[in-house]
């Protein structure tokens, strides 16, 4: 780019960021977002206010292959926001670009492997995250930016603050999850969080990269070789739920869904669920009176 285009590029950039706080966007969607613009821009080095449809179609061929579906939906939303809010322009995303629809069944372990990985975790501070994910079905960022104000010994409820789509919500607490809460605090005693990142900046809360690789070697002591990451506590947890009877309206309430059709997914996991498909195969398999069976 010239040094007047890179000028441009710079005021425009910096009004997308404007405009992605001014229409609330969250922190993550904030980067994603903008990495979708600086992206774009370093492929034609170029200013991409000036890029045609045939532009935008020649840039996401080139991504497909070479990265996740995810990353494409999300390099189209942040360029359509880009284009919409700040450019003023809009386009006909249908005919560039459209990612299939993929609906994935995620990895379940039984009760006693997740056990076994709580266990098997050497760090207390990991150990005592996992289980809080696990028995309170916490996406990792909730659990790890859980405060001494904001759990409830009385009620035994923890207060879950700016979840995903910023919304609250109060799950119970288990008793023995407290205990194991009280005791790590105990090893650190910050006046407010629970998971504080350790060395200066200790008013941070921990970072979620290193109990994500805790976990893998974890799984790997362990014998399991699905993909499991912590975020696979929090189905384990919906899962085992629903195999013990928990209803799905109260199973939504606790995951925070806004849609019931999204807990009703955990239904097609439960080993109750499997368990009843298999016996009504094998019923339908054996009903048939084959004559050549014996023969074979």
């Amino acid at each position: 780019m010239t040094p007047s285009e890179r000028q441009r590029f710079d005021d425009l950039y910096q009004q997308h960021l404007n405009q992605l706080k001014l229409q609330g966007k969250r922190p993550k969607t904030i980067a994603a977002y903008s990495l979708a613009v600086r992206r774009i821009t370093e492929y034609f080095d170029r200013c991409p206010d000036k890029l045609t449809i045939d532009d935008l179609r020649r840039y996401f061929s080139q991504l497909i292959g070479t990265v996740s579906w995810s990353t494409i939906k999300l390099d189209r939303c942040g360029l359509q926001f880009f284009y919409k809010h700040t450019l003023h322009k809009q386009w006909e995303w249908i005919g560039i670009i459209k990612p299939p629809k993929v609906t994935r069944l995620p990895n379940i372990i039984s009760p006693e492997q997740v056990a076994s990985v709580i266990n098997h975790t050497r760090e207390p501070r990991y150990r005592v995250l996992f289980l809080a994910i696990y028995t309170m079905g916490l996406r990792i960022n909730e659990a790890l930016n859980i405060t001494i104000p904001d759990i409830d010994s009385h009620t035994m409820q923890v207060h879950i603050r700016h979840a995903k789509g910023g919304k609250d919500r109060l799950v119970p607490l288990p008793t023995r999850t407290l205990h194991a809460l009280r005791r790590y605090w105990c090893t650190h005693r910050h006046p407010t969080l629970i998971f504080p990142s350790k060395g200066k900046c200790c008013d941070n809360v921990m970072n979620d990269m290193g109990p994500q690789k805790a976990l893998k070697q974890v799984l790997k002591e362990c014998g399991i070789y699905k993909r499991i990451t912590p975020h696979s506590l929090r189905h384990c947890f919906a899962t085992h739920l629903l195999e013990q009877g928990l209803d799905l309206r109260s199973l939504q309430i606790l995951l925070g869904h806004s849609s019931l059709n999204t807990t009703a997914r955990y239904t097609q996991m439960t080993q109750l669920k499997v368990n009843d498909a298999r016996q009504a195969l094998n019923l339908l398999a054996d009903r048939l009176h084959l004559d050549w069976e014996l023969t074979l």
